[in-house]
């Protein structure tokens, strides 16, 4: 007994369900997907026409395309009315006037009907639909009710006279509200080429400090990677590093800043390093990076104040190295520095209001010995002795994840009035600024 063969084809493999070319249009004339017995055969006609067609749905006239037979039609006949209706004016006769008249009409409004709701759906805006049917049905309901009401009888008659006069000063008034409200499409149009010409502005303006940035990654790259390697022998290459970096920082908004500290701390530009003392080169630490060395290491490219009174609100500086940066007054609102390095770093009078500070390095050794940076004193990595941050009258608002050791050193070492904003309250823990 012979087996028979299965009836199904086994599953195509995925180089032969659809081998595509560069631009996404099957590479072969057509496509064979087995589905049991029957066979779909996709051309590339019918690829092309499913891919274009809804297309359509994005014209302002929808599917007219497709009536075209029919609009050529009407339009024909709008014009051989208009032609036969001139020529009855021509020859006095009124009956041929009237239904040349409104066989035009009729025609016009045939061609005109099917887009009039993609016009108005278009053209305008779903919050001034309601205003203009809404002051229509306004100036109808005065006109209704001044036509209805007594003033309009005559006494002792249930007729209702009609006042011309009144009639004619309602339709000044729809005249002169009509005006007011081609002012007011006018000024809508106006604001919203403005708003229109903005948008474009700021993105043109983002799509030129990306590319700026992208220049300044590209030449400190150049810098770092050169025959030398990291910038180690030439201090004057590090000058120049520096120099770019104090040129842009100050020239991109938060979001741009945050890019640049994100590239130069991944890149340990900003790292105080280990080096050899004769030529200047890091040292690697046996796992495959450079050493780091806090005390008296070289940093390639130095911050120094350049983050001074800078814009960081709401950005991403997660795993950032800002360790001795000078960020006196800095905008540090809404950041996330989750695992950020701010030892020694200069925070005085910033605003962290709704920063996260999950696991952030405030410090080195304990909190009971830390003790914020000094000028003159030189700081103990093992007790944590002047390695700590400034954070004097900085805001502490809403801040979320701050541990209860980092909550310990900003209630000992922010003052009497930061301590207020610190979440948590600073109840039991001492004020060792003394102010």
């Amino acid at each position: 007994m012979t087996e028979q063969p299965n009836s199904q084809s086994p599953n195509p493999t995925e180089s032969d369900r659809n081998i595509e070319s560069s631009n996404g249009i099957p590479a072969n004339n057509g496509v064979i997907i087995n589905t049991g017995e029957a066979q779909i055969s996709t051309t590339r006609e019918e690829f092309e026409q499913a891919v274009s067609a809804p297309a359509s749905q994005y014209t302002l006239t929808g599917n007219l395309e497709v009536k075209s037979p029919s609009n050529f039609l009407a339009s024909v006949i709008t014009l051989a009315a208009v032609a036969v209706m001139i020529l009855g004016l021509a020859l006095d006769n009124i009956w041929v006037g009237y239904l040349c008249a409104f066989v035009a009409l009729f025609a016009s409004l045939r061609m005109i009907w099917p887009s009039w709701g993609n016009i108005w759906t278009s053209l305008i805006p779903p919050v001034w639909r309601s205003l203009i049917i809404a002051s229509f049905g306004i100036l109808a309901a005065i006109a209704g009710l001044l036509m209805l009401s007594g003033s309009n009888k005559d006494f002792g008659s249930r007729n209702i006279v009609i006042n011309w006069d009144a009639i004619g000063a309602l339709g000044e008034l729809i005249g002169a509200l009509g005006q007011i409200l081609i002012a007011i499409l006018a000024v809508y149009v106006a604001w919203r080429q403005y708003v229109i010409s903005r948008d474009l502005t700021i993105q043109q303006n983002l799509i030129t400090q990306q590319q700026t940035i992208d220049a300044y990654f590209q030449g400190v790259s150049d810098l770092a990677l050169g025959d030398q390697g990291l910038l180690e022998d030439w201090p004057q290459e590090r000058v120049i590093a520096e120099g770019r970096t104090a040129a842009i920082i100050r020239s991109v908004n938060a979001e741009g800043k945050a890019k640049i500290l994100r590239f130069l701390s991944q890149a340990k530009l900003i790292t105080p390093l280990k080096r050899d003392r004769h030529l200047g080169r890091p040292i690697l630490d046996g796992n495959g990076s450079y050493a780091e060395d806090r005390l008296e290491g070289i940093r390639v490219i130095d911050l120094g104040a350049m983050l001074a009174c800078a814009d960081l609100a709401r950005t991403d500086l997660r795993r950032t190295d800002l360790a001795e940066a000078n960020l006196v007054k800095a905008d540090l609102s809404g950041c996330d520095l989750v695992r950020a390095n701010l030892s020694r770093a200069i925070l005085y009078e910033a605003n962290l209001s709704d920063a996260t500070l999950r696991a952030t390095k405030l410090f080195y050794g304990s909190s009971e010995t830390a003790t914020p940076r000094s000028r003159t004193k030189m700081p103990d990595y093992k007790t944590g002795q002047y390695t700590g941050v400034v954070i004097e009258n900085a805001n502490f608002t809403g801040v979320d994840g701050l541990s209860d050791e980092n909550r310990y050193y900003c209630c000992t070492w922010c003052g009497e009035q930061s301590r207020k904003t610190i979440p948590g309250g600073c109840e039991g823990i001492p004020n060792k600024l003394g102010r």
